[in-house]
């Protein structure tokens, strides 16, 4: 994909997914509180290695066996749980669930690990568009569902999906990271898959707020940048959102009259 740094989604999915955890770690994670963590340690339940600076470390497999695997394991659950995290559970509950209807056809560009694709399963069908198979393997491991349709893509296209079939098109921690060229891109795309009356939600970077501006990963978007893109690509906005986050801003849109 042009403009981005093609290693980072990866890079980061590689260092969340490794094979072992420090116990601080792996408390952190949601496996279990820090004395049950001790307790089995100690009582020799739960296999583990002392490694430099006497520092415990644990298998993720070891620790799946004793304890199971928490919600904070589904890769992207480290920028905030939807369920718990108030203002995503207030985007989940607002801008998410009242499109997520049982005969409805749905696509997610950049599922991650399935943070918010979960939500929106109960869609006839859903496509879940990324450019990197290693993102797309992740969800796999995590939601295994026969209405889920994965599709790698060569950058901003939809491959295999037909013209005006997407009632609902959804992305969240994509965008952020995306120049507003490629933007541009995906908005014109964006135009063939969706039905009239489609609507899309777009999370981008507000780079006028104080945490997008001192995270690096964050592109020089703004809420003018990015209605000027929108509109020029012929849509109608229907929403926007420019307070519930602290570093972006959600945008909700159909197609309008070119």
């Amino acid at each position: 994909m042009p403009d981005i740094d093609t290693d980072l989604h990866v890079k980061m999915l590689k260092a969340y997914m490794r094979d072992a955890l420090f116990m601080n770690d792996a408390i952190k994670r949601g496996y279990a509180t820090r004395d049950d963590m001790i307790k089995a340690v100690r009582s020799g339940k739960l296999p583990h290695q002392v490694v430099e600076n006497g520092r415990t470390l644990i298998k993720i497999a070891d620790l799946e066996q004793v304890f199971g695997k928490p919600r904070s394991a589904i890769y992207g659950m480290q920028w905030g749980d939807p369920d718990t995290v108030p203002p995503l559970l207030y985007v989940k509950q607002t801008y998410v669930l009242p499109y997520v209807k049982p005969e409805h056809v749905g696509l997610e560009i950049g599922p991650g690990g399935g943070r918010w694709t979960q939500y929106l399963l109960p869609m006839k069908k859903l496509y879940v568009v990324d450019h990197y198979q290693e993102l797309l393997d992740a969800l796999q491991r995590q939601i295994n569902a026969p209405n889920l349709v994965s599709i790698l893509n060569s950058g901003t296209d939809f491959p295999g999906v037909g013209d005006e079939e997407i009632d609902f098109l959804f992305s969240f921690g994509v965008f952020v990271h995306l120049d507003p060229h490629v933007i541009e891109s995906y908005l014109k795309n964006m135009w063939r898959i969706l039905k009239p009356e489609g609507v899309a939600f777009i999370q981008y970077s507000d780079k006028t707020k104080i945490m997008a501006r001192i995270n690096n990963s964050f592109v020089d978007t703004t809420t003018e940048s990015m209605r000027e893109m929108v509109r020029d690509a012929g849509y109608e906005i229907i929403l926007e959102d420019n307070t519930t986050l602290w570093h972006s801003n959600v945008v909700i849109f159909r197609r309008g009259s070119r």
